[in-house]
């Protein structure tokens, strides 16, 4: 850059406008997507207004060195030029497929949100496992701000008056994300293949031609920038779902996740809040290698501001989506790669889940068995076994990872005493790990034998099949561990 350049760079941009306080791929994506929409409301210590942003940003960089940027920032300074009315950049042809699109219908004209959608008047319901329907008209839960999630409703199960509907896991996804994009003009998808193609699963199939280009927001093979681009998105006001098309991918974004997604509201004294929610497949499928195979529950436990959940039925699975995007918190939705073809009726009603309860899925008497994701059918099917050979399992699904709801897990422990937990995650530092140190300390005195934790080996995931299988519980070592703890 040249001296000038330079100079002009230092006197432009605020000290607190730097990389060093804001990610550039956050502001960018914040400045860009949300152009003329909101401001962007900053004020540590002189409030700065979004044009003078904007032309910090277009003197910072000229327009030769935008099109090697990533996709946020140039869509960030591609609407710095329109405010300050020039007409784009040229050698268009250069960029991403997807960009050049957007950015000619940018140049044409319209708005990126220039459908017009119909707002649902009607509140949406939280349906309890004992069959109460709560209407809720409030736009999201809260965080809870410690380790142990409150109890509102009980699990929730299926309860609807009507037959309902038969759906694949990814179409419940599907349905889920789509009638919270009718109801809510904010929301928006970004990923890898998202639009046209549908997504690397179809969750998101059909939703670009239906919402457009800029609603369903095609990106670069580039995960730190559209992850970015996502939180920039949501600190300006925005509802975007991140996709990842593996979660093995988001750890490129692991910065963009733990410096910035989870902390902002923080670091920010609460000017800002993050609702986004980062979603995708992942966990063991069949014979996908060891980078295909991650399970990244754990990596993303620890990051303060963030909830997690998981889902493990096409019915939990819209619900959780549903209260995902409403939720003004951070949210990370894991989804197995070898569960998006489960069936299952699901309610005509609109219905919403709670992010932090657990789901009971047997009652029982002698046995606490607590599971979440896949390790819910490898678990049930053990429960088969175990039943015809005498024992009465608890089978609760832990759904919510983050934080986790010790209310429900308080009150099977003290009535069986005995735990054991089953997981794909990784044993050591893993979901049940956790679990395990939080159960010792809250519910200790009512045990009267140790936690047992069943996870998966601490190795790579291999690509043969058979050593596939070996890594990870299978239904004979739940059967096994149950007899011994009950003994």
């Amino acid at each position: 850059m040249r001296t000038r350049e330079r100079e002009r760079h230092e006197l432009s941009i605020p000290q607190f406008l730097r990389p060093k306080t804001i990610s550039c791929s956050s502001l960018f994506a914040g400045v860009g997507l949300n152009n003329q929409r909101r401001p962007l409301s900053i004020s540590p210590p002189d409030s700065v207004s979004l044009s003078r942003i904007k032309a910090a940003l277009l003197s910072f960089f000229p327009s030769r060195a935008l099109l090697s940027l990533s996709l946020a920032s140039f869509l960030a300074g591609y609407c710095c030029n329109i405010s300050n009315g020039r007409r784009g950049f040229p050698r268009i042809r250069s960029l991403h497929g997807s960009v050049a699109l957007q950015i000619l219908r940018l140049q044409k004209g319209q708005a990126p949100f220039s459908r017009s959608l119909s707002e649902r008047r009607a509140s949406f319901v939280l349906v309890g496992s004992d069959g109460r329907v709560v209407l809720d008209s409030s736009r999201a839960r809260k965080l809870v701000t410690n380790a142990v999630a409150t109890k509102g409703d009980s699990a929730a199960a299926i309860s609807a008056s009507k037959p309902g509907h038969e759906l694949l896991l990814f179409e419940a996804l599907q349905e889920g994300l789509e009638e919270e994009m009718e109801r809510d003009p904010l929301v928006c998808v970004m990923g890898e293949d998202v639009g046209h193609y549908g997504g690397s699963y179809k969750v998101t199939k059909g939703l670009a031609t239906k919402y457009g280009d800029l609603r369903v927001l095609d990106t670069p093979i580039a995960e730190n920038s559209f992850t970015g681009m996502g939180i920039g998105a949501a600190m300006t006001g925005l509802r975007p779902i991140v996709e990842g098309m593996n979660m093995g991918f988001l750890l490129l974004a692991y910065n963009q996740i733990s410096n910035n997604c989870g902390m902002l509201h923080y670091t920010s004294g609460g000017q800002f809040k993050i609702p986004i929610v980062i979603r995708g497949p992942g966990g063991v499928g069949r014979q996908l290698g060891a980078e295909h195979s991650q399970r990244l529950e754990s990596y993303f436990q620890s990051i303060p501001g963030i909830q997690m959940v998981a889902c493990s039925t096409p019915y939990n699975a819209k619900g959780l989506m549903k209260a995902a995007i409403r939720s003004d918190n951070p949210v990370i939705l894991f989804e197995h790669v070898l569960l998006y073809n489960l069936k299952e009726r699901i309610p005509d009603e609109e219905y919403v889940l709670s992010l932090e309860e657990a789901e009971m899925v047997r009652p029982g008497e002698h046995v606490t068995i607590l599971t979440y994701s896949r390790m819910r059918y490898h678990v049930m099917q053990a429960a088969k076994t175990l039943v015809n050979k005498g024992y009465d399992p608890e089978v609760i699904d832990i759904r919510s990872l983050k934080p986790f709801d010790l209310y429900t897990i308080g009150n099977s422990v003290k009535k069986t005493h005995r735990v054991l937990i089953v997981e794909e995650c990784m044993r050591t530092g893993g979901i049940g790990a956790s679990l395990t140190a939080a159960i010792n300390e809250n519910f200790h005195d009512y045990l009267d034998a140790p936690i047992v934790c069943l996870s998966s080996q601490d190795v790579p995931t291999p690509y043969a099949g058979t050593l596939e299988e070996w890594t990870v519980v299978q239904p004979g070592q739940i059967v096994t561990a149950v007899e011994q703890l009950c003994k």
